[in-house]
């Protein structure tokens, strides 16, 4: 028999312990443990040392490989990304386009799609991608569109409705839009993710009945808290 376990990793780039990014992904992971009760963990990027690619693609193919022998802490991160079924993506806005350690985080996955050339196949290819970005101005969907074209690129399918951003001053947790879609993220990406298993035929994509809106506001409300909270301990 095949696994039959969804795991659902959210990864997140975001400098401050209390910035909107932190709470957005963790409403996600939240989210998918009490709503969609799948396995779900959330790292963020700043909390690991994460050097730049050095590009050893470009001396050669075959040289691009895992583990990859630049010296941090991107074999950690990888491992939680080969044992996902699901990827999202959750990045503050920095100039139109994600904030540094993202940025690396997606170079280095090279050595996911890379795969092809050593290995015969890309390590992404199977798993899903999905994203959220968020900033005090605009710039979100150029940051999204740019993450699902290089993710899909590199092997990973993007299920419906398979982002969600926000673009204001205030806690994304706050904005009923936003919750409904981080949430149905989470619920659309779960669900492909177990279509491609074979484990279950999608029933129905976007959700906003009664039942969900009022879990997931819920949910967000109690990590909203708990965040601003952090506001004034850190």
């Amino acid at each position: 028999m095949g696994d039959t376990m969804t795991r659902l990793l959210v990864v997140s780039a975001s400098p401050r312990v209390y910035g909107y990014s932190r709470r957005a992904a963790e409403f996600a992971r939240r989210v998918a443990i009490e709503v969609e009760g799948v396995e779900a963990r959330w790292i963020d990027l700043y909390d690991y040392k994460l050097h730049p690619c050095v590009g050893c693609v470009s001396d050669n193919v075959k040289a691009c490989y895992r583990p990859c022998p630049v010296d941090d802490d991107w074999e950690e991160i990888a491992r939680l990304v080969e044992e996902s079924d699901v990827l999202i993506l959750v990045t503050p806005i920095y100039w139109y386009n994600v904030s540094t350690p993202m940025k690396c985080f997606i170079d280095r996955l090279t050595t996911f799609e890379n795969a092809i050339f050593v290995e015969g196949r890309s390590r992404l290819e199977g798993k899903v991608a999905a994203f959220a970005a968020i900033g005090n101005d605009v710039g979100a969907i150029a940051v999204i569109q740019n993450l699902m074209v290089v993710l899909n690129s590199m092997g990973a399918a993007i299920p419906p409705w398979a982002l969600a951003y926000h673009e204001s001053d205030d806690s994304p947790l706050r904005s009923d839009k936003f919750v409904l879609d981080m949430a149905n993220v989470v619920h659309c990406s779960v669900l492909m993710a177990k279509a491609l298993k074979g484990l279950e035929k999608p029933r129905e994509w976007y959700r906003a009945d009664k039942e969900f809106v009022e879990r997931v506001k819920r949910i967000a409300e109690e990590v909203d808290s708990e965040f601003e909270d952090l506001i004034y301990s850190s």
